[in-house]
């Protein structure tokens, strides 16, 4: 019944144009990507950034080319790799003003969450086990409990709260500062008002409400998280993670093509300045990333923001020289900053594999009665021909040759790109 439910569900979401939700199913759809995301693992999530590095990368391809599908299947590896990700639209997020690009990826993790997972670290730093504490009781009512809750115990935890967030460089002094209190909220000392733990979320939350001057009270410097800070702010949160026991934060950005869209059916329609504050903005973050440590940003976009002149990445030499590959190649280079899939498509296609695309696909759609043609081999080796010349991703052809070029399962562009 379950396996019922979640194909039915893994349809409805194909039929809408999506990538299915299932992680599982997800993988199983893969055919040819891991060829990028198993090195990225390689070589990025299980030894760079698991050592305390961070990168920035950049994908890009044609329609269909399965820009989408890639981050979404990149994002099921980095979790089973301990890592904790976050992704995010370029259609439904403004990113000129990096302040609401931090506070999404803010609002994605659960600050509680891995707060909680440093004061386990702070007990078992301690000599206790937090499995020994029972439930709705903090790790003072423990220490209470068996008469060890003295002044040099709780000197002893304000110290470890000490080393582990106030004496930390990686952390700005405000943010630093409010993990101590709310991390010490959970262990039990020092003691944290409700009141004030509100005060201090909604901080973290970039809250404008607040009166900043509430803050010093507690110790917190009486300022606002801006544009300019958010990057320190970032970096903060990154480190965070790491304190937590995860293996590092993973952010995914999709739809960066965005930014050179101009149709009327566009909600985020961005002007020339706030497109070079976008572009600014990311040439900040690739400036300052080796400050970061275990964090990895990926974005993704089509092909129109490399070929637009006028307003793609070209146009902002500051981002453009940063990013742009200096030896270019015949083979794909995948330590290259920018990666494009339909390069990849072309150089680790095989018809069989593209026959292996076919095929699936056809078993998925065959629970909503679509008429599908599983390609032969003579078929695919013309697809590949026909994706040299131009004008299609090799996956849209293989989609569009196995459901027929009227019928199938179609999002807003085309059909769903299921193999890359």
């Amino acid at each position: 019944m379950e396996t019922e439910t979640r194909i039915n569900a893994t349809i409805a979401q194909l039929s809408q144009g999506k990538v299915p939700e299932s992680e599982q199913l997800l993988s199983e759809l893969s055919v040819g990507i891991q060829f990028l995301t198993d090195f990225w693992k390689e070589r990025y999530l299980d030894e760079f950034i698991l050592s305390g590095g961070s990168k920035i990368k950049f994908l890009t391809g044609g329609k269909g080319s399965g820009k989408t599908h890639c981050l979404h299947l990149f994002q099921s590896v980095a979790k089973d790799a301990r890592y904790i990700t976050v992704n995010l639209s370029a259609r439904n997020l403004w990113l000129h003003d990096f302040r609401e690009f931090y506070l999404q990826i803010f609002d994605q993790v659960d600050i509680m969450h891995l707060l909680g997972c440093c004061s386990e670290r702070i007990v078992e730093a301690m000599g206790f086990s937090s499995k020994d504490i029972e439930e709705g009781s903090t790790f003072l009512d423990h220490l209470a409990i068996q008469g060890l809750a003295d002044g040099l115990t709780r000197r002893e935890i304000r110290n470890q709260l000490k080393q582990m967030f106030l004496d930390n460089r990686r952390m700005d002094n405000n943010f630093s500062l409010a993990c101590s209190l709310l991390c010490g909220s959970l262990l039990g000392h020092p003691v944290l008002e409700e009141a004030n733990k509100d005060l201090v979320l909604a901080w973290m939350h970039g809250d404008k409400k607040i009166r900043m001057t509430s803050l010093r009270p507690l110790g917190m410097a009486p300022s606002k998280i801006t544009k300019y800070s958010a990057r320190t702010m970032l970096r903060s949160l990154s480190e965070l993670v790491h304190l937590a026991g995860f293996s590092g934060l993973v952010v995914l950005v999709d739809d960066l093509d965005v930014l050179v869209d101009g149709s009327g059916m566009n909600p985020f329609h961005y002007t020339k300045m706030k497109r070079e504050d976008t572009y600014e903005s990311i040439r900040q973050l690739i400036d300052d990333i080796d400050t970061f440590g275990h964090f990895m940003v990926v974005y993704a976009f089509g092909r129109e923001l490399l070929d637009n002149e006028n307003a793609g990445l070209k146009s902002y030499q500051a981002l453009w020289m940063r990013i742009q590959n200096e030896v270019v190649s015949q083979r794909i280079n995948k330590f290259s900053d920018i990666i494009d899939l339909d390069a990849v498509a072309q150089q680790v296609y095989t018809p069989q594999m593209l026959i292996q695309m076919s095929t699936k696909l056809a078993q998925i759609v065959q629970h909503i009665n679509v008429e599908t043609t599983v390609l032969d081999e003579q078929t695919a080796k013309s697809l590949i021909l026909q994706a040299k010349l131009g004008g299609a991703s090799l996956p849209r052809l293989v989609n569009q040759a196995t459901l027929g070029l009227l019928g199938g399962v179609q999002d807003e562009e085309g059909q769903y790109e299921l193999g890359v």
